[in-house]
């Protein structure tokens, strides 16, 4: 598209975890491949990067702190450090100049997109990115002067009135796109289980999944393949529960692999998180999810219901994640693959793989780059168009 040969500056605005990193990264990807400039805006957490995309892209860390949680006092500091960041990020957007700034939701998002519209009337395109099924606590702040909110899932709860919105879906990463499709292999006689809990891994599943394991008939012990990401706390007692009950396990606090071990998982076990649900519907793999237990917000919950309500998978709330409960769902998965099959096709109905590139004609829309897309918009919003 000849349009697209006019060269833009473009900020990204992520940080925290790779839930919110991942998709960021995709974004950059597709918008490096025609032609922009990229400049990162990002978190003490996150850090600079010397690999990917960004690596040789201009780089900015800026200071922050998340607000919600907190105690009063604490919630004052965050604040005011978030303020006193977003100052920092508007004499940093001011020198450069871009011509527009996306966030992907969380603190790291706030100080950049503020930053960007305490420029004035001449401020860049402002588009935010919400991940998850329920907006969230930074996204709900930015939405009220963002050009437009692109959205993970088709109906997004507590989005603002008149808020300009573009379904997209969740950007994953050019390698677990590339799952899209590929189709799902029921198990044979190795059954091969997916464990992950988020970027660190969660101590509960280190409790549970193991237990519960050891509840199941021998035979099915015998053919389980598992590979489990675990806090570093946690590694030498989940290994040693493994070994104790004679099940093959590679335990580790960080899976590198992640694509390849999506491709042959039968099973995934893990978060609610919208990167990991993204993940899960492109490779088109069953899972069983426990929600994050965080009441204030609960997009996690959110995000596990489409799932169920899809067919794609099974929710158990925190509270009745026992290995009793678990042993019990995991018997009647094993013993019948045509359901881990049903649920594996229902979770590639749900995918998105071209996420990525749906986003970049939105940036680029909002920069009079692109025709406008006919993306679906969200029931009782208002549909984006430049």
């Amino acid at each position: 598209m000849a349009a697209r040969m006019s060269t833009r500056t473009i900020v990204i605005a992520a940080g925290g975890t790779g839930g919110h990193f991942f998709p960021a990264e995709a974004l950059a990807d597709a918008l490096a491949e025609r032609g922009h400039h990229l400049v990162l805006m990002t978190d003490e957490r996150a850090g600079k990067r010397t690999e990917g995309v960004f690596a040789s892209c201009p780089q900015y860390v800026l200071r922050g702190a998340g607000v919600a949680g907190r105690g009063p006092i604490r919630a004052l500091k965050a604040g005011t450090t978030l303020l006193a960041s977003a100052w920092q990020a508007r004499s940093i957007l001011r020198t450069i100049q871009p011509d527009a700034v996306v966030g992907f939701g969380g603190y790291p998002s706030v100080p950049p997109l503020l930053g960007a519209r305490l420029l004035g009337r001449k401020h860049p395109a402002l588009i935010i990115h919400e991940g998850n099924a329920v907006l969230g606590k930074a996204n709900a702040v930015l939405s009220r002067f963002a050009d437009v909110i692109a959205t993970s899932y088709p109906s997004v709860a507590k989005l603002p009135m008149g808020a300009h919105t573009a379904f997209t879906g969740m950007p994953v990463r050019p390698a677990i796109a590339a799952l899209a499709g590929e189709g799902f292999v029921p198990p044979g006689e190795t059954l091969n289980l997916l464990v992950w809990g988020g970027s660190l891994g969660a101590t509960v599943f280190a409790q549970v999944v193991p237990a519960a394991l050891g509840k199941l008939p021998d035979t099915i012990r015998a053919r389980l393949r598992v590979t489990q990401q675990a806090r570093k706390a946690d590694l030498d007692e989940v290994r040693k529960a493994y070994a104790d009950l004679g099940i093959q396990a590679r335990v580790e606090p960080f899976l590198n692999d992640v694509p390849a071990l999506l491709q042959s998982a039968h099973l995934v076990i893990g978060r609610a998180g919208g990167s990991s649900v993204a993940e899960l519907t492109t490779a088109g793999r069953p899972s069983i999810l426990v929600p994050l237990p965080i009441a204030a917000s609960d997009e996690q919950t959110e995000n596990a219901r489409a799932i169920t309500t899809a067919g794609a998978g099974w929710m158990i709330r925190q509270p009745d994640f026992t290995p009793a409960a678990l042993a019990s769902r995991l018997g009647d998965l094993f013993t019948a693959p045509e359901e881990l099959a049903r649920a594996a096709a229902a979770a590639a109905s749900l995918a998105r793989p071209d996420a990525a590139t749906r986003l970049a004609d939105v940036v680029e829309e909002c920069l009079h780059l692109s025709p406008s897309p006919a993306y679906p918009t969200p029931p009782s919003q208002t549909e984006f168009s430049a």
